[in-house]
């Protein structure tokens, strides 16, 4: 167990070092996904054993914990989270953290099971969610994922249909489809569809990720330019620079490699097996999946000594957060990848 002196402060319980409050908690309820994304799932990926999960009990009960001091909004990934049996009850058991103070709650997905589950996540209380789509093109993008698009587009249409709001997220990779970027742009605001662009980053399972496979923010822009008339929007708490198209269509651009966000980073994150990371490229996370665990066992839910316990254990972790990216990115490869990690 690693350990860490805290200095003497008042200052919030998920304040790191670098004055950054934590407002935004992402969990991954699985590590399971039915697509095979080059960018975040190795060829031969070991699925955590379904009895290593933890349970929905133990997930309110950290999510109580977390609102509590201070997160507002709740974000549930995978893999892919609507392959885990549950999760739409788990999420109508978020609602009662509204009047703790959680502001909202929203699923990262990538469409496939959404012809089923939109309308029950509608009614469930889900605010909203993010929508992995990295190609239009049918034999492209079954060249990525190793599925087909029509599920995704009817997933997609389902989500309109419950009044579900979401947005597209588009990982780009050079030679494989960067061709995307301007018929994603014309398909997504002729469908008024909210549009992210992110850069590739280096959290592939078989770390095959390099410099030269990143398309950059400049190289999407550039793209762009040609067909339309961009306006850079300052940007807010949000990881994506804002570009306005046209004056009528707004995309966004995540862009960690070459114009990193981190400095502004509001998020921390929880594996499904329970281990806590402070930051998405972190070198090693926190496992407080036995803290949880005791706690149910010993009935003594959200007492002064869970608590104290989970206090210990969190905050030091938190504080410790590295700056950014850049100031960790020559360290030790280590070997969890995207799908357990949930983006």
């Amino acid at each position: 167990m690693m350990k860490y002196e805290i200095p003497e402060t008042n200052l919030p319980i998920l304040q790191d070092q670098y004055a950054r409050i934590k407002r935004k908690l992402r969990i991954s309820v699985t590590d399971r996904c039915n697509f095979k994304c080059v960018y975040c799932m190795p060829e031969h990926p070991e699925w955590m054993k379904k009895q290593d999960l933890l349970s929905f009990e133990a997930l309110f009960l950290f999510c109580q914990y977390m609102v509590s001091q201070g997160i507002e909004n709740i974000r549930i990934t995978g893999g892919e989270p609507l392959m885990r049996q549950g999760v739409v009850h788990f999420i109508a058991d978020l609602q009662a953290l509204r009047a703790e103070g959680l502001k909202r709650i929203s699923i990262t997905t990538n469409a496939h099971y959404l012809t089923k589950y939109a309308q029950q996540l509608k009614n469930a209380g889900l605010d909203d969610l993010n929508i992995s789509l990295d190609s239009l093109d049918p034999a492209q993008f079954k060249s990525l994922t190793k599925k087909e698009l029509a599920p995704v587009l009817a997933g997609i249409e389902a989500a309109k249909q419950a009044q579900l709001p979401f947005k597209i997220n588009c990982v780009l990779m050079k030679g494989q489809n960067d061709d995307q970027i301007v018929p994603m742009v014309k398909w997504a605001k002729q469908q008024d569809i909210p549009l992210r662009f992110i850069e590739f980053m280096p959290l592939d399972g078989d770390q095959h990720w390099s410099q030269q496979a990143v398309v950059s923010e400049a190289e999407i822009l550039e793209q762009l330019k040609a067909h339309y008339e961009i306006q850079l929007i300052p940007q807010q708490h949000e990881p994506a620079r804002q570009y306005q198209l046209d004056g009528n269509y707004r995309i966004g651009i995540i862009s960690t490699i070459t114009h990193s966000f981190c400095g502004e980073c509001d998020r921390i994150r929880l594996t499904a097996q329970g281990e806590l990371f402070n930051c998405l490229f972190a070198q090693q996370g926190l496992n407080i999946k036995n803290d949880l665990l005791n706690t149910i066992k010993q009935h003594i839910g959200l007492s002064e000594l869970s608590y104290q316990m989970l206090d210990q254990k969190i905050k030091p972790y938190i504080w410790h957060k590295a700056k950014g990216y850049h100031a960790i990115q020559n360290q030790q490869v280590r070997k969890i990848s995207m799908h357990m990690l949930g983006g």
